[in-house]
């Protein structure tokens, strides 16, 4: 089977992590994996008044969100899917696992 595992988080540095360790994990078991791919960062940008009011001097505030993703592709049995995506996950990374048949 091809499974797909996507990885979203806003920090890179527990979401590099987490890539590590599945890569780690799988290459034990000597799987064939490929990745991670990174795919470009989603930038959430707000803008606002500083003032509550809108009275005084036209100050703004900028804000700024960035949303890491990478993609990891490997080749193994369905058996084996739950055992890869069993290790321990930073909290703030989600995990979106799609099985394909080859």
């Amino acid at each position: 089977h091809r499974i797909r595992i996507t990885l979203t988080s806003r920090n890179l540095k527990s979401l590099e992590k987490v890539c590590t360790d599945l890569i780690m994990c799988a290459k034990q078991k000597e799987l064939h994996v490929t990745g991670p791919e990174r795919l470009p960062n989603k930038n959430l940008k707000i803008t606002t008044l500083k003032t509550p009011c809108g009275d005084g001097s036209k100050t703004l505030d900028r804000f700024e969100m960035k949303i890491h993703k990478r993609v990891i592709d490997q080749k193994s049995p369905s058996e084996t899917v739950k055992q890869n995506t069993s290790i321990s996950i930073e909290p703030g990374v989600e995990v979106e696992v799609k099985i394909a048949d080859s």
